[in-house]
């Protein structure tokens, strides 16, 4: 399963790229990381959906200097391209 995964809210600067990739290492799921120039954060990740929900649940949270306004889901089937979990530019 692949999730698409967009939180807004005080996400960049903060170390929550650092934190999701963390996390997502942890849960062997592969996929990226990126800062968005509207300044949210786009997480897109592979794996088996309970494992990508448990990321989620850590994405809500954030590092402690972290505010999460929101968080938007987009569901997709897999595509293979990802070999490890990466924090990406902009």
């Amino acid at each position: 399963m692949r999730g698409i995964i967009v939180v807004t809210g005080l996400v960049q600067g903060v170390g929550y790229r650092y934190f999701i990739y963390r996390k997502a290492v942890e849960l062997d799921l592969v996929g990226y990381v990126k800062n968005l120039y509207d300044g949210s954060v786009e997480i897109v990740v592979e794996g088996e959906k309970n494992i990508i929900n448990i990321l989620i649940e850590h994405a809500k949270i954030g590092p402690r200097s972290a505010y999460i306004k929101n968080i938007k889901v987009i569901w997709e089937e897999s595509k293979n391209e990802f070999t490890e979990f990466t924090i990406t530019g902009w």
